[in-house]
């Protein structure tokens, strides 16, 4: 699969995540190392070279823990192992250190908000009964209605499209609190036990060699303590983006900068002000950017979009972060050849008509514009291959956003569907014995890793050439530089420009001494064809 090439920075660099490239591991569907139809962690072992080679800076791995699956993983049962299924801690620790020595370091994923109804914490809850010092650690309350009948307030469901209740009757009465699934009990963290448990797994994972932690929810994890009706609460927000979330934070930050570690947050927040304080010094260094992943391919949307995330960062000094896709949206290729491009939950829907090969073309030019934008990028697995998004037959599903939505909702397993790295091999060198957890479609070898090592110009190819020469780019500001309507063109450090015409008609190209890097051919007057990038060298 390539040979062990040392990624583009080096350990020693503190300042590495201002800039880097970070490939997101869902483990389920990466690399199955024992045959049994489940992605493990000796399945990304025995593929570090491919990802060596492909020039990432660092691995960020979706919950590898103990968990019974419920939403994929992020309802975990006990953070300071690996679910048996993926492997071992002393299995993650060697992964980890390999990694390492390939110039690639590690991030885990941490899920503040709720822990798995199978987590020792919430069991003991359920056995100690109400009114216990257990059930202290999360939110108990007695119901509404003459006999308790009625869940304690109006909340709505995290799941988008969903009207499911996030309130559960147990058969002693109480009901006990979930934004999204029911075996995701929300934690109460007003409970110092909480606070002191959380930060204990940083420390355990920053000791066992990780570089940092990507914080799942992150603007959810404060509650009023009352527990208020959301429709006719006057305040701040009952549940989303308190105040007091950032003492968290920043007590989270000393635990993070005794080991050098950084934090990524996944914070989806409107009001660019209210980001921007999770971004302050000596709270998060990053945050995921959504307005850009959800933009549509329009070129208006997205230079405001550009600016708009820039303009946002600034005041704080951290750098932006870019990405396309992940495990919860639909795969770049697929969303870009619909006549929606834009991404929202709630209009996600079954049959919806989409040209492939005008997909993929607009996602090779969005790979170029992403990695020639100041700051890190995220870079899902399997979008290096140009993976479509997968139809899931209905029996197979196994996304609770799907049935939660009453079947409305596709869910999200198809942008999880296992990867394709052998053509000629069962189950596209998956590396099953048996049938992978969720099926590949017809055709899923044509995507396969060593078809496309051999293809000069293929997707892979392209995401190689553009990660190795992403440096040309440097450390400066991004600067527009005139161009028609519907071009976008900007200059970054040392002369390095990137155009993407996203317009109907060819454009012509900026001044230049050298074409860098292309998404696909130039026209035979040297002109940039639509849905096409180019970097260049002044």
């Amino acid at each position: 699969m390539g040979q062990p090439t040392p990624a583009r920075t080096s350990p020693a660099d503190g300042d590495w995540w201002r800039s880097a490239v970070i490939y997101q591991v869902y483990v389920r569907s990466f690399a199955d190392g024992d045959g049994d139809g489940t992605g493990d962690l000796a399945g990304v072992r025995a593929r570090l070279p491919h990802l060596a080679a492909l020039g990432v800076d660092a691995l960020w791995f979706s919950p590898w823990y103990p968990s019974p699956m419920k939403d994929g993983g992020y309802d975990v049962a006990d953070y300071r192992a690996i679910d048996p299924a993926f492997g071992t801690l002393a299995e993650a620790e060697k992964l980890i250190a390999e990694a390492r020595e390939l110039g690639i370091r590690t991030i885990v994923d941490i899920v503040p908000n709720h822990v798995s109804d199978r987590h020792p914490w919430f069991r003991a809850a359920l056995a100690a009964g109400p009114g216990s010092p257990e059930r202290e650690l999360f939110h108990f309350r007695p119901g509404r209605g003459a006999h308790g009948e009625l869940p304690p307030n109006d909340w709505p469901s995290q799941f988008a499209g969903s009207t499911a209740p996030v309130w559960t009757r147990l058969p002693d009465g109480d009901w006990y609190l979930h934004l999204f699934t029911p075996e995701q009990p929300d934690l109460n963290w007003d409970h110092p036990a909480v606070r002191q448990e959380h930060e204990d797994i940083l420390r355990f994972w920053f000791e066992r060699g990780v570089a940092g932690v990507r914080i799942d929810s992150a603007a959810l994890l404060a509650k009023d303590p009352a527990l208020p009706d959301l429709a006719t609460h006057p305040g701040p927000h009952p549940f989303v983006d308190r105040d007091e979330l950032h003492d968290v934070y920043r007590s989270w930050r000393a635990v993070a900068d005794a080991y050098d570690g950084v934090f990524v947050g996944e914070v989806w927040l409107p009001d660019a002000e209210r980001f921007a304080r999770y971004l302050r010094p000596g709270e998060l260094h990053t945050a995921f950017n959504f307005s850009f992943l959800s933009c549509p391919w329009d070129a208006g949307r997205l230079r405001a979009a550009i600016d708009t995330t820039l303009a946002e960062h600034a005041p704080v000094g951290a750098p932006a972060t870019w990405v396309l896709c992940n495990h919860d949206v639909t795969r770049t290729v697929t969303r870009y050849g619909r006549e929606d491009t834009a991404f929202d939950f709630a209009t996600k829907a079954y049959g919806t008509p989409t040209d492939l090969a005008l997909g993929t073309r607009r996602a090779r030019a969005a790979a170029l514009l992403s990695l020639a934008l100041p700051g890190s990028v995220y870079l899902y697995q399997g979008e290096e291959l140009g993976l479509p998004e997968a139809d899931v037959p209905p029996d197979r599903i196994q996304d609770p956003m799907h049935f939660r939505s009453g079947g409305a909702d596709p869910g999200r397993d198809g942008c999880r569907v296992p990867l394709p790295w052998t053509a000629g091999a069962p189950y596209a060198g998956f590396g099953s014995r048996e049938e992978p957890w969720l099926p590949q479609p017809a055709g899923w070898s044509a995507y396969a890793a060593d078809l496309q090592e051999r293809d000069p110009g293929s997707m892979l190819a392209l995401y190689r050439a553009a990660v190795a020469a992403r440096p040309a780019f440097g450390d400066g500001p991004l600067t527009w530089l005139p161009a028609p309507d519907g071009v976008l063109a900007f200059a970054r450090a040392d002369g390095a420009r990137c155009v993407v015409n996203l317009a109907p008609t060819p454009a012509e190209l900026p001044a230049h001494t050298r074409l860098l890097l292309a998404s696909g051919p130039l026209d035979d007057a040297g002109r940039l064809p639509q849905d096409t990038a180019a970097w260049l060298h002044a």
